[in-house]
């Protein structure tokens, strides 16, 4: 870990999906699944991504097209460069589990992926529910099929897999096919998560969720990220923490803060 960015030349740059492009780089990271590093665009501004891929030689971050630094990104093609450091934060269990279900809504997808494939390595059955608005949103299937997880589609407008919310497939899978899950996961709009909470304790099943807030430092010392009323740091007790935690933040599902500190409601339907 560095607090000092390290600059990376993008190596690859692939489009994934609809606003979504994924930009590769070769290095050792030494990340864990659920952790983040902060991308320096110079010129620009510095803004907090989740690791979407690592293995031994190269590591990835998937950046979707929303605001002004979003888009500067996602207009860097091979060759450029932009500073990274990090990793920071909390990262997803992944001792001890035989049977997991992951559940991603939108840009949520992308930690997940890299842990559906560490889950994978350890010989975890992976159930990997995906959301999207439509099929031009959805990302990874490819990948994910290619490692042995099993793929679950769900999206509002019933272009690809199920039509509705995932949160609907995951009570579905608990009930049947992953009756002998013993952790859900789950990251993307916390409208999403916080049924993913409801679906796991009326099953009896653990859950992790992988939090987003605005940051700045990225390591716990300028105190933008911290929740009410808990006053944790979502960059340094998170980003993933448990639901008994998520539970007890005040403005989980209600409210976040922007740069100034203002609370912003929380606004969208669950993918």
């Amino acid at each position: 870990m560095t607090e000092q960015p390290k600059i990376h030349s993008i190596k690859r740059v692939i489009d994934e999906a609809k606003d979504a492009r994924t930009f590769v780089f070769y290095g050792q990271l030494d990340s864990s699944p659920g952790q983040f590093v902060n991308v320096w665009i110079p010129g620009v501004d510095e803004k907090p991504y989740s690791i979407s891929y690592q293995d031994d030689e190269k590591f990835a971050i998937t950046c979707f097209a929303v605001g002004n630094f979003s888009k500067s990104f996602n207009g860097m093609k091979e060759g450029d460069k932009i500073g990274i450091r990090g990793p920071y934060g909390t990262r997803f269990t992944t001792s001890g589990i035989r049977n997991a279900v992951l559940v991603g809504g939108g840009c949520g997808t992308a930690p997940l992926a890299f842990l559906a494939n560490e889950l994978r390595k350890r010989k975890v059955n992976v159930d990997f529910i995906m959301g999207a608005r439509s099929n031009e949103f959805l990302m990874y299937h490819e990948r994910m099929v290619s490692a042995g997880v099993n793929v679950h589609i769900a999206t509002d407008d019933g272009s690809a897999g199920f039509k509705g919310f995932s949160t609907e497939l995951l009570d579905r899978l608990l009930a049947g096919k992953a009756k002998d899950a013993d952790m859900i996961y789950a990251c993307g709009p916390e409208i999403m998560m916080k049924k993913v909470i409801d679906i796991a304790d009326r099953h009896g099943r653990r859950c992790e969720l992988s939090l987003e807030r605005y940051m700045k430092c990225g390591f716990g010392i300028c105190g933008q990220c911290c929740v009410d009323n808990l006053g944790i740091r979502v960059c340094k007790e998170g980003p993933v923490m448990g639901k008994e935690i998520v539970k007890h933040i005040f403005e989980f599902n209600k409210y976040k803060r922007d740069s100034s500190g203002k609370k912003v409601p929380f606004y969208g339907s669950c993918n």
